[in-house]
């Protein structure tokens, strides 16, 4: 028997060609740049990056089996630079001898270290391997940047419902699933996997799977799947979400944080999490939100929103789910002030407009003209730590960019500016 009618349903109806392929429709389109490429076997290294569930893998499988090339996978949590020079090494003597591409998609590629990373670079560049990472972090930021920079990224969006049920109908019907056999499961049914999935297919494969493995035929031989048997089949449901329903779950917290609505700010964030949302998305909103609507009014909330995103990096859930409470309930109950936020924009409103400005001569690195009766740096703790002198370019020497507001802290700030003019 063949080996893969024991692997999980998921494996068993994973696609094999673009036209069984599921979703990333801004990616997979006729005539796109990826299916060209794909289809024509000229396909470069790339980085598919994007959430679990997504296709990555399944893509790069498509890839090596349409190309007609040699399909290596490595996970960068497990191996290590000797596996991949193993790898390279063969791929090289496969293309001299049959002609044949290799392509090693490394799973978790953000994981890597440099010296790993290093490892395939040459390889990458004379094209003994066709590289593709798979990762769920952005590799512009967690990767190595000798890598990013030889690869083509492309991004993929979470899977709608609609695109989960598509895969979850294929499983029904499809002889790779259970086309052989009586199962009896509505749509309605369907329709509540897919929406638990959080736009994870191989989620929602695995709990039909579950609910079908686990149920016993009736008197006329056919597994009849209900609701409860699936909701015994996920320890943890999770809130149904699409994409646009996430973004507005989103934007409603972020404006309940500057609106100082504690409980409705809660409320989302557990919201968001119980429907799969990574929890430092949260706490980089609060990074964003405490600088942008509290800023010097109180600047212990950003201490308190970096502290809640090093918890979720170091701690992970459930734990850092507290942490997470502690800051919102800081950033709420925090005195507001968009001062931060005037004064950047403004800068930059001036920075981007007067390309003209130049920085004074006593400010520069290398001063000149000391004795044409030009003024000289004053040292500010000669004067007892503070002195008054221009530092804004000739053009810009009026500008005041930073007002303080009235709340909080700032009202101190207030006076001290006024005591200096």
């Amino acid at each position: 028997m063949d080996e893969k009618t024991f692997a999980p349903l998921a494996e068993r109806m994973r696609p094999n060609t673009l036209d069984e392929f599921i979703g990333q429709k801004h990616l997979i389109y006729p005539d796109s740049f990826l299916v060209r490429a794909i289809s024509s076997g000229t396909l470069n290294s790339c980085i598919f990056y994007g959430p679990p569930g997504s296709g990555k893998t399944t893509l790069a499988n498509i890839i090596a089996h349409t190309s007609n090339g040699i399909f290596k996978r490595l996970n960068a949590v497990s191996s290590g630079v000797g596996e991949a020079k193993e790898i390279i090494s063969q791929a090289r003597s496969d293309m001299q001898m049959y002609g044949k591409r290799t392509y090693l998609l490394l799973d978790e590629c953000h994981r890597w270290s440099k010296s790993q990373s290093d490892s395939v670079l040459q390889a990458i560049e004379d094209g003994s391997i066709v590289f593709i990472g798979s990762t769920t972090e952005n590799p512009f930021i967690s990767m190595t940047r000798a890598i990013v920079s030889r690869c083509k990224v492309f991004e993929f969006r979470p899977l709608t419902t609609d695109d989960v049920l598509v895969a979850l109908r294929r499983a029904l019907t499809d002889p790779r699933g259970y086309g052989g056999q009586k199962v009896d499961c509505s749509d309605e049914i369907l329709k509540y996997i897919a929406s638990i999935s959080g736009g994870d297919i191989r989620s929602a494969l695995n709990t039909l799977e579950m609910a079908v493995n686990t149920t016993p035929m009736d008197k006329n031989d056919v597994v009849v799947v209900t609701k409860q048997i699936v909701s015994a089949c996920v320890q943890n449901s999770m809130v149904g979400m699409d994409e646009s329903t996430f973004y507005d779950n989103l934007s409603a917290f972020c404006k309940s944080l500057r609106g100082s609505d504690t409980d409705a700010a809660l409320y989302y964030c557990q919201k968001l999490l119980a429907s799969g949302c990574d929890p430092r998305i949260i706490a980089r909103r609060l990074i964003a939100h405490s600088s942008e609507d509290i800023g010097m009014a109180d600047s212990n909330a950003l201490l308190m929103s970096t502290m809640a995103l090093n918890s979720c990096e170091k701690v992970g859930m459930p734990e850092c789910n507290l942490t997470l409470a502690h800051a919102i309930i800081y950033v709420c109950e925090a005195e507001k002030s968009n001062s931060v936020l005037n004064a950047m924009h403004a800068a930059d409103d001036d920075a981007r407009n007067h390309p003209e400005a130049t920085v004074p001569n006593h400010l520069k690195n290398h001063p000149t003209g000391y004795s044409d009766g030009h003024k000289k740096y004053l040292y500010p703790h000669n004067f007892g730590g503070y002195v008054k002198q221009q530092y804004l370019p000739d053009v810009l020497k009026d500008r005041v960019y930073y007002v303080p507001g009235k709340n909080g802290k700032e009202a101190n700030l207030k006076r001290k500016k006024d005591k200096f003019k």
